[in-house]
């Protein structure tokens, strides 16, 4: 609740702006019987030698003690003593003010007070708001009755000085914490702050950016042209377009680039900065530097972790499809050979059946491009390459796994159904991945009715427009269906309800999806079964497009 000052023996005597009283009190020589008079420094002085300690950094307790020590030089016969209330000291405010309750000041005071001395007289000490800041508290020897009165004058004065002293110390230590804070939290979260101002191209740096882009601030003003040099080659356009946008007054700016340092080590950085104006009415940005090369090495490491899950995953995919891959491969085959055959015997008749040789050439190769679709789709499925993004009509992907999975879900008695949306907006995705997440909830479902004999096992692909430019794609089965309190196990990674399952076909969906901006769920059936369905957003010209038309 309080700190109590102890004595100490420092002197100083030079002034740094703490308000003094207008003039020293005079020694009262008609002063009445029993009251105490003014024999020490005056108020300036006291003031100045106050400001000569703190422009020193003593401690304010080293401060305070001096300034009561001055004071009980000055007036013989009292002690006086400056209790500090901390911030917990709200509660002792009067409702009517910020003044401090007296009952709890001669409390303090009190509990305060010295062997062999009494209170006298205690007032608060305020901040020039009024907030409660410390107590003066003045004591008189028991053992000097003859001292019974003390210059009522002098109090108000000296406190004055000691609210002054107050709350200039705090104050500067308070902006010490707040640097330190700044300068520490800067450290931990690789976070540096700058300053431009437009019209001159001043830059302000902190000593932390300096030591980010490896420059020495105390050689050479830092200037954009400066900073250029340090900016990645394939970066420098992002970075003059950023600069030109900041020119032309733009609210906020925010932005990442590379750093090509003189070792040919390369950093990542995030850049973000608020338009404010100065004083003068000029333009002027204050903004953040982030460090963020661990945190796109992490991400790239992560993403290539992620691709290879998924490549393990479309590989498991591959041996349950094996069946169906080779009876789709073996139709075409079958077809080349028999219209082979059948294209010879009619050029060995006499005379030849040119037109039959014709038509069997014609569908000769129209089994050897089906056979080469089948080859070329796996191809794209299963090959370790990464990720492309471009526009694609869905129904289209549908379509495409179907025809590869057709014979494998057929052999497992499972009938497809497609109710495909007509004018379905195109999205903007990875192809390979998103028919992966297609294949992987078509054999989910075939699995989940593979046990089913009492209903028919059906397979239901729905796509559909969805809310906020997007687009929906739903497999419905008519399996075994799902537990509602189970629905979120089953995105884990590695959990599984199958018994020779990997548990990783639905976690590295959902990281598609989400990585695609949207979302995988699933929902339990009315009936019987269960419902996997994403969203994702439409292509960017698409929602142009509609955003237009809505207008």
């Amino acid at each position: 609740m309080r700190h109590e000052v102890a004595h100490g023996g420092y002197t100083a005597a030079q002034d740094v702006g703490l308000p003094p009283s207008r003039h020293r009190e005079p020694i009262n020589s008609a002063a009445e019987s029993g009251t105490v008079t003014w024999v020490g420094l005056g108020i300036a002085e006291i003031a100045a030698r106050v400001g000569g300690l703190i422009r020193q950094g003593l401690p304010l307790s080293v401060v305070l003690t001096t300034l009561c020590q001055l004071f009980d030089a000055a007036v013989k016969g009292f002690s006086s003593r400056i209790l500090l209330l901390d911030p917990t000291a709200a509660r002792a405010r009067n409702t009517a003010g910020s003044y401090l309750a007296a009952g709890y000041m001669k409390e303090l005071a009190a509990a305060s007070a010295a062997p062999g001395f009494m209170l006298y007289e205690l007032s608060p000490i305020l901040s020039l708001t009024g907030d409660p800041l410390g107590i003066f508290a003045l004591y008189r020897r028991e053992c000097s009755p003859e001292v019974t009165r003390c210059h009522s004058a002098l109090i108000p004065q000296f406190i004055h000085v000691a609210g002054a002293a107050i709350e200039r110390m705090q104050s500067d230590e308070a902006l010490k914490r707040n640097a330190a804070l700044l300068e520490r939290t800067q450290q931990l979260s690789s976070t540096c702050c700058f300053s431009w101002r437009v019209e001159t191209g001043e830059i302000s740096w902190s000593k932390e950016l300096c030591q980010l882009f490896e420059l020495d601030p105390s050689g050479v003003p830092v200037t954009l042209q400066l900073i250029g040099t340090r900016i990645h080659s394939e970066d420098l356009a992002t970075f003059h377009e950023m600069i030109e946008r900041a020119r032309s007054g733009v609210s906020d700016i925010e932005f990442e680039h590379r750093l090509r340092l003189p070792d040919n080590s390369v950093k990542y950085l995030r850049v973000v900065a608020h338009r404010v104006r100065d004083q003068e009415g000029q333009l002027e940005y204050i903004g953040a530097v982030q460090d963020v090369t661990h945190r796109r090495h992490t991400e790239e490491a992560l993403a290539k972790l992620r691709a290879e899950l998924a490549r393990a995953a479309r590989v498991t995919s591959l041996g349950v499809l094996t069946a169906a891959i080779a009876h789709e491969v073996n139709q075409p085959l079958a077809g080349i050979v028999t219209n082979a055959n059948t294209c010879r015997r009619m050029l060995a008749v006499d005379p030849p059946d040119i037109e039959g040789a014709r038509e069997t050439a014609r569908r000769t190769i129209r089994d050897a491009e089906r056979a080469s679709e089948v080859v070329k789709r796996l191809r794209a499925l299963f090959c370790k390459k990464g990720a492309t993004r471009e526009s694609l009509d869905l129904n289209e992907a549908i379509r495409e796994v179907v025809a590869l999975s057709l014979s494998e879900l057929e052999r497992n008695k499972v009938v497809v159904r497609m109710e495909l949306a007509g004018e379905l907006p195109r999205v903007h995705g990875d192809r390979v991945q998103l028919q992966q997440v297609i294949l992987n909830l078509f054999l989910n479902a075939s699995d989940a009715m593979s046990g089913v004999d009492d209903r028919p096992r059906q397979l239901m692909v729905k796509t559909e427009r969805d809310e906020e430019d997007r687009v929906r794609l739903s497999v419905r089965d008519t399996g075994v269906g799902i537990e509602p309190q189970g629905v979120d196990r089953l995105f884990d990674a590695f959990y599984t309800t199958k018994s020779g399952g990997m548990g990783i076909g639905l976690s590295v969906s959902r990281s598609i999806i989400e990585s695609h901006k949207g979302r995988l769920w699933a929902t339990p059936n009315d009936g019987p079964g269960a419902t996997f369905a994403f969203s994702m957003p439409c292509g960017p010209q698409d929602a142009m497009a509609r955003h237009v038309r809505n207008l």
